[in-house]
């Protein structure tokens, strides 16, 4: 055995590792994972993802604008085949990672990043949209000027009023899973973590038992745009159901990708307590 210290990883390579365990990590019903690809997107896109979003990772550990670091970081994953693969992973990962690499990863340190972005942040989470096609619901009827699907086309309506990152989550917070945490100082995520803190065996399968416990916690918001409210809520009871029970969510997971049902933000979700975890000092 060597006597040599191991290095210490980073709050980017911890960044990076996270979106790896994260679609390693199985069964997570719906999800890609090490065991199941999609007919369109497969477990080597998320891996060539997450090396590519490595320089906006990087940018994120550093003290540049924070939507720049974003939009890096999309741009970096989306250079793979597979499409979309983690632009959601990376919305929630960004603030963690700046908050982490400045000795704030709290949910108040969280909360204080997050209180510090501006219009230009903004600017930059709006061009992100341009790199890979993002499945979102419809903007309030108010508020056409401000679809994000618009891209950079929507940057003189956020400059006009003056929107920084952090109003453009608040606006959201009510619809999406991912703006909400942005909005609550990461709540969700950080009791996630404590779960997967205070529970045993390999990450990955805790990581697996994690995402079961949010999905069953709170329909989907990826669910809920693609097949209805309904549907969503109907995924989150049968996550409930098999909590516990890994023939029973190896099952489901088989049914679900069979369906086209995919829970792409308790994914994200998962993913982002990977990263606290790590930060945290789980063994692996």
């Amino acid at each position: 055995m060597s006597d040599h210290p191991r290095p210490e990883l980073s709050p980017a390579d911890h960044a990076e590792l996270a979106l790896l365990l994260e679609v390693a990590a199985t069964p997570k019903p719906g999800n890609v994972d090490r065991r199941r690809d999609h007919d369109d997107l497969r477990f080597e896109h998320f891996l060539t993802g997450a090396v590519g979003s490595r320089p906006g990772l990087e940018r994120a550990a550093g003290n540049g604008p924070l939507g720049d670091a974003f939009e890096r970081g999309v741009r970096g994953m989306s250079q793979q085949s597979g499409g979309n693969t983690q632009f959601g992973c990376l919305l929630l990962l960004v603030p963690l990672v700046r908050a982490a690499a400045t000795d704030r990863l709290s949910p108040d340190g969280v909360a204080a990043v997050v209180s510090e972005t501006t219009v230009d942040d903004a600017a930059a989470f709006y061009r992100a949209f341009e790199h890979v096609d993002v499945a979102v619901g419809d903007p309030p009827a108010d508020a056409p000027a401000l679809d994000v699907r618009r891209g950079a086309d929507a940057v003189p309506t956020l400059r006009e009023r003056g929107l920084t990152l952090e109003d453009v989550m608040a606006r959201g917070a009510d619809h999406d899973g991912n703006a909400a945490e942005w909005t609550s100082g990461f709540e969700r995520t950080f009791a996630a973590a404590d779960g997967v803190l205070d529970d045993e065996g390999p990450v990955t399968d805790r990581l697996a038992r994690a995402f079961l416990e949010l999905l069953a916690e709170r329909p989907d918001t990826l669910v809920a745009v693609e097949h209805g409210e309904e549907r969503a809520r109907e995924v989150s009871r049968r996550a409930a159901e098999v909590r516990g029970n890994p023939d029973a969510a190896e099952t489901l997971a088989e049914e679900f990708v069979d369906d086209g049902i995919n829970p792409g933000t308790t994914a994200d979700l998962t993913a982002a307590t990977a990263f606290i975890v790590l930060e945290r000092g789980v063994s692996l």
